[in-house]
């Protein structure tokens, strides 16, 4: 399971006191390819991607990105392989998004190396990325939620990073932004990135996804590509349901339709 670029995740365990929460994580994806981490509310989902982004210090275990332990760079230098956009988050008052996409390039200022052309350009790629250059001068407390969703999302790509992880980057947005924003993170893996992210709607990580990794009491209890991962036994494992899958026209992605909840 090993990668010579990408996102690589060895024996992972994390936590927190008196309380496991990710167990024996093993995970490995290709950069140019889109991961979904599905499983019900509670599982680890969240956890595990903190501890990958080095916001979470594991118990043990190592996390690759791009083929350098993260856990031995400086947290500058792991800023430059890894952007995390969280669940929930949040901007200084009044900030415009022209603003909002520079905090992206922190990780390569310092003392010796102020704000240059190189980063100018990262921001204005960042934008045209999102489709988000007509609302640089906008404030991003007066956007709407899938505006501002792009708007964080040009932040994230900003900061060139090798792997990119989104938790949650579709919640409260409607169908059309759902849509959007998820057609946007396959254009992003297809510039060379890795894109881990974590995904409530099963069919939407089936439908948009390389690899769909299934969590479970904090274990990845399956791995794989969508059409090979997501059948009925998976889905009443995770989620207690019992499920039809049918198969979506055109790319036969899996269509997960619900019968009934099973009985515990």
């Amino acid at each position: 399971m090993t990668t010579t670029s990408g996102l690589e995740v060895h024996g992972l365990n994390a936590g927190y006191p008196g309380r496991a929460v990710v167990k024996d994580a093993e995970l490995a994806v290709q950069a140019g390819q889109v991961a979904s981490i599905v499983g019900p509310n509670g599982c680890g989902k969240s956890t595990l991607l903190r501890a990958v982004a080095r916001l979470h210090r594991p118990d043990s275990g190592t996390v690759r990105a791009d083929g350098a332990d993260i856990w031995h760079l400086s947290r500058r230098q792991a800023a430059r392989r890894i952007a995390l956009l969280p669940q929930t988050p949040r901007a200084p008052e009044a900030v415009t998004v022209a603003g909002l996409v520079r905090y992206g390039r922190h990780p390569h200022q310092g003392l010796l190396r102020q704000w240059s052309r190189a980063d100018e350009l990262a921001v204005r790629e960042a934008l045209e990325a999102t489709g988000t250059q007509d609302l640089a001068a906008e404030r991003l407390d007066r956007l709407s939620g899938g505006q501002r969703q792009r708007c964080w999302l040009a932040m994230a790509l900003a900061q060139h990073t090798p792997v990119v992880l989104l938790d949650e980057p579709t919640s409260a947005l409607d169908l059309g932004h759902v849509v959007d924003v998820l057609e946007l993170v396959r254009e992003v893996a297809a510039s060379g990135r890795t894109v881990v992210m974590v995904q409530h709607d099963l069919a939407a990580a089936a439908r948009y996804s390389d690899t769909v990794i299934a969590m479970k009491d904090g274990r990845i209890i399956a791995q794989g590509s969508p059409r090979d991962t997501v059948d009925e036994a998976l889905v009443k494992e995770l989620y207690a349901l019992d499920a039809d899958i049918l198969r979506a026209p055109g790319d036969a992605s899996p269509v997960v339709v619900p019968r009934s909840r099973t009985v515990l």
